[in-house]
């Protein structure tokens, strides 16, 4: 039977024994304090949604300026609703304090990434979800700890909601007409966000040996290309998923499972370990073990652990 909880450390000198106690067991307390207690080389993939740091909620905020403008609100951003009910930068430009973030943003993604790199194999693989505006903080992390950083990847979301406020709203609000007719068809924000970048890093393995010969020691380093197309139009690095029926709503930032699901099948084998240290609504570990593969997850926030465990609940009913 699947066991949701644990609350015990592992204690046994015997290795193999030692990983077995982290399967399938979800966390509920901060991966950075959690994952130095598990054991070298353990997981074969860590698949994670990270916060991306753009102050999209409260938990996303992850650096120490007090601007109080850098969470405000703006009439069009209260008109627009749920869609866009926080702001990830100041209304009335950046100070210097705000210019910090980035180089925070890679302080606070420094603390972990070293014992990411510890705990999975020689070879195997950690694929991050990150935001377009400090992925490069996330890369130069990562690779600073040891990881490669071997390729990014683009979801193509179904749906994107597009933000940008028309600079003729503006004026005309203002009262500037002329202006407004000078810049119309202007805008002020971004682009459609039609895609979020993925990370795939990769451990370095044994100096004078091939990626076959760590295939055959640790069961990681290659990519399975046949799964991989039955989530994808073929071997391409964008991938197009959508959430099924009912799926989503269960956090802010959630993942499609079928999205989890090509990740998953593209670099692990059944039987082995996924870890997400950031687990939000347990979106991969439902994938990982609806494709026969073991978990291992944190998620410091109770509500959504208490979300992922409903989750793995109703998984077990639908078996």
């Amino acid at each position: 039977m699947l066991k949701l909880r644990a609350d015990i450390s592992p204690l046994e000198n015997d290795v193999g024994h030692e990983q077995a106690l982290w399967r399938d067991k979800i966390f509920n307390e901060d991966s950075i304090e959690g994952l130095r207690r598990v054991p070298d080389n353990c997981a074969h993939l860590i698949l994670s949604d990270i916060p991306y740091g753009i102050g999209a909620e409260d938990w996303d905020v992850l650096h120490d300026n007090t601007n109080s403008a850098y969470l405000g609100a703006s009439p069009a951003q209260e008109k627009a609703g749920k869609v866009f009910k926080s702001r990830g930068k100041p209304i009335n430009g950046w100070s210097e304090a705000d210019r910090l973030i980035p180089k925070q943003y890679y302080d606070w993604c420094s603390t972990w990434a070293s014992d990411w790199l510890r705990v999975v194999k020689p070879g195997g693989s950690a694929i991050v979800f990150a935001g377009r505006r400090y992925a490069h903080r996330c890369v130069a992390a990562l690779e600073d700890a040891g990881f490669t950083f071997k390729d990014m990847l683009a979801w193509e979301r179904d749906r994107a909601v597009h933000r940008a406020q028309r600079l003729s709203i503006v004026f005309r609000r203002r009262g500037n007409v002329s202006a407004a007719d000078e810049w119309s068809g202007w805008r002020v924000g971004n682009l459609r966000p039609s895609f979020e970048p993925i990370l795939w890093f990769t451990k370095p393995y044994k100096i004078g040996t091939t990626i076959a010969d760590n295939v055959l020691t640790h069961g990681v380093g290659a990519y399975n290309q046949e799964a991989f197309e039955r989530y994808s139009s073929g071997a391409e690095n964008i991938i197009r998923a959508g959430f099924r029926a009912r799926e989503s709503g269960l956090h802010p930032t959630q993942k499609p499972l079928n999205l989890m699901a090509a990740l998953i099948e593209l670099t692990t084998q059944k039987g082995q370990l996924v870890l997400d240290p950031f687990a939000g609504s347990g979106t991969t570990g439902v994938a990982a073990k609806g494709l026969g593969r073991n978990y291992l997850m944190f998620e410091r926030s109770r509500d959504f652990y208490e979300t992922a465990q409903g989750r793995f609940r109703q998984s077990l009913l639908d078996l």
